[in-house]
């Protein structure tokens, strides 16, 4: 079950926020009609689900 985000989480996000880290949960990039990994930099079909180079996978939200 998930939980909501406290005070101390969006104060922490913040932190990192202001000091040029990202925050949001990582997703795909899309490149033209492809979906491409943020991580590797591979291109799929838009019905991936993980990268087939280095299995990366987006985080649950």
């Amino acid at each position: 079950m998930a939980s909501s985000p406290s005070p101390d989480d969006a104060l922490f996000d913040q932190f990192l926020s202001d000091r040029g880290h990202e925050v949001e949960p990582a997703s795909w990039e899309e490149s033209y009609n492809k979906k491409q990994c943020p991580d590797c930099g591979a291109l799929h079909d838009t019905s991936a689900t993980v990268c087939s180079v280095c299995e990366w996978t987006p985080e649950s939200v």
